[in-house]
């Protein structure tokens, strides 16, 4: 199911849920009852919780999106060595130089249409992954130059390798969700309290205030759903965040 379309369903819920319990709660009170009796403390009480919340969401969209953005760095930058290490194997002769580029783009190769579902799905690397890239070290060690300008370029090339190596390491560690199941827990408990708020005002069924309540309710079922988008530093699909390596190596969109 496509998240556009899951996000529209939740939301739509929702609201649906908050709708028919305006609608109850205004029933169950009667047309005599007063909103104006509401105590003025709790105004400030509702007022203090909804501001914490706003800020104990707000520092989780930050968390994750950070996060995020570190993993994709991480990422480009995995791939930009690659395409460094594959640029300069060119002035080695033909067979060192295709062995070193037949050794990266297996391991893009992997990567892309093997290693990504694995890391998505799992929350880790392959085996596979790590012995294309130990193969590829190895060939990149023992293309000893033999001229000043392949002795130009064999140094760094192992920095490249290295630089790939470390890079890989770190989108090992960012692999999985960011935000650990408590945090997830008060958040949904959070936006479930200060939409209940909503009924403590005695909220009428009259059509603003339905409607307020509506776009209200949807604020928060998207903000939520921004925060689980973004707990996947690699997104939740291939494409998400795999075309930095797809953009330097076309060859890799197509099939494994």
């Amino acid at each position: 199911m496509p998240e556009w379309l899951m996000m529209t369903l939740v939301m739509a819920g929702t609201c649906a849920v908050v709708v028919t319990g305006a609608v109850l709660n205004s029933r169950r009170l009667g047309e005599d009852d007063d909103p104006d009796e509401t105590p003025d403390v709790l105004d400030y009480m509702i007022m203090m919780i909804g501001v914490v919340y706003a800020i104990v969401l707000g520092l989780a969209i930050a968390g994750v999106w950070e996060a995020r953005s570190a993993a994709q760095d991480g990422v480009r930058t995995e791939a930009q060595a690659l395409h460094e290490v594959a640029e300069r194997a060119g002035v080695y002769p033909a067979p060192v130089r295709d062995r070193i580029r037949d050794d990266v783009h297996a391991y893009v190769d992997h990567v892309v249409h093997t290693e990504w579902k694995v890391m998505i799905d799992k929350g880790e690397l392959t085996d596979r992954g790590a012995e294309l890239l130990t193969t590829l070290r190895r060939d990149v060690t023992l293309a000893a130059p033999h001229n000043d300008l392949q002795s130009q370029a064999y140094q760094p090339m192992v920095d490249q390798v290295a630089a790939v190596d470390d890079a890989r390491g770190a989108r090992q560690q960012s692999a999985g969700p960011t935000m650990p199941p408590l945090v997830w827990f008060g958040l949904v408990l959070g936006a479930a309290l200060v939409i209940g708020l909503v009924f403590t005002l005695q909220i009428r069924r009259s059509p603003r205030e339905l409607t307020l309540a509506v776009m209200f309710t949807a604020l928060m079922v998207f903000l939520l759903f921004l925060v689980w988008d973004f707990d996947e530093p690699f997104g939740r699909s291939v494409g998400d965040s795999a075309t930095a390596f797809t953009d330097l190596f076309p060859s890799a969109r197509g099939g494994s």
